[in-house]
């Protein structure tokens, strides 16, 4: 299970572009920065308001704070929506709030452990230069040949290299004192830059499908169901779950206006669906013991209801917002 999130995790780097992520600018961060922090806000006030203590309430806040990249690219590449100017503030966006919520759970992790002074402070630091290193790096890997990735002979392939490197980053990670799913994702940061992405990217695509399965069934298998029996917890999830998409969707709307009011609406609600992140913070906050059984369950059903329904709004809302509407770059230099 702990092989396979981190696999996942580095899986969800490489789908990182920077090139993405610049051109939509300031639109984007606007979107990300604001959808993450309402979430987290509304998750400590609900955590707090069911008597949980504050570290409990931020970890709910958190679960609800990130942007599943996988989840929402899928939905709009089947919608065939990718080349519309929403979908890049959704996508730019969605890989803002991944790295606010990895920086945090780095973060969430030292407090967990009693670190609360100057150590909480370094594991910020070290995570902020941990995705800043990777992102000043990530040009570089362009330069790189592809025979440096299939070095020493026994790696017929890249992926052999590549997994070693992974690891590595991992173990670094945790080495400094942050998840080690923020290694993973930093070298696929790295990675998705270099020439061997496709051929990465298809080789870890059979990993993922053997390992990544592990960690939703232990998962899964944490989840007390006859906690979901409860009446007042079933009214939480769907208290989460409705505070999730409203959030997202207030997030959309005030960081995209400029792009019009039904294609603001379409990004509040593209950034709706959480999914690996979400489940990552939930199994997190279980193993520090920070939250109960029952909060996990309801995390967990929360996250997945935000999932389900994300695609039924987004098909919903898309015929709405008018295909005249400018780029992000354009609504920027014109405001």
């Amino acid at each position: 299970a702990e092989l396979g999130v981190v696999i996942l995790l580095f899986t969800v780097g490489l789908e990182v572009r920077l090139d993405d992520l610049l051109k939509v600018g300031p639109m984007a961060i606007a979107v990300g920065f604001i959808g993450f922090v309402l979430p987290i806000i509304a998750g400590v006030v609900i955590g707090l308001a069911m008597g949980e203590e504050a570290l409990a309430a931020a970890l709910i806040g958190l679960a609800l704070a990130a942007t599943s990249i996988g989840i929402t690219s899928r939905v709009l590449a089947e919608m065939g929506m990718l080349d519309r100017a929403f979908a890049r503030v959704i996508l730019g966006a969605a890989i803002v709030d991944d790295i606010l919520a990895l920086l945090a759970i780095g973060v969430l992790s030292g407090l967990a452990e009693g670190d609360l002074g100057v150590d909480t402070i370094l594991t910020l630091v070290a995570g902020v230069a941990f995705v800043g290193i990777g992102l000043a790096l990530a040009p570089f890997g362009r330069r790189l040949p592809r025979r440096l990735f299939v070095w020493p002979r026994f790696a017929d392939t890249p992926v052999v290299p590549v997994f070693i490197i992974m690891f590595a980053g991992a173990l670094l990670a945790q080495f400094v004192g942050l998840a080690a799913i923020i290694g993973a994702f930093v070298v696929g940061l790295f990675i998705a830059e270099t020439p061997v992405r496709e051929e990465v990217e298809h080789g870890f695509r059979s990993l993922l499908g053997i390992f990544a399965p592990f960690f939703f069934a232990v998962t899964g298998a944490n989840i007390d169901m006859s906690a979901l029996l409860q009446p007042d917890l079933l009214i939480i999830v769907l208290v989460l779950a409705v505070m999730g998409v409203l959030t997202k969707l207030i997030g959309g709307i005030i960081g995209s206006w400029r792009l019009g009011k039904w294609n603001s609406i379409v990004v509040g609600l593209g950034m709706s669906p959480r999914g690996e992140v979400g489940i990552v913070v939930s199994a997190l906050g279980l193993s520090l013991a920070l939250i109960s059984q029952e909060i996990y369950a309801v995390l967990l059903a929360a996250v997945i209801l935000t999932t389900l329904v994300a695609p039924v709004m987004l098909q919903w809302a898309i015929p709405k917002a008018p295909r005249d509407e400018r780029h992000p770059e354009e609504a920027e230099g014109t405001a």
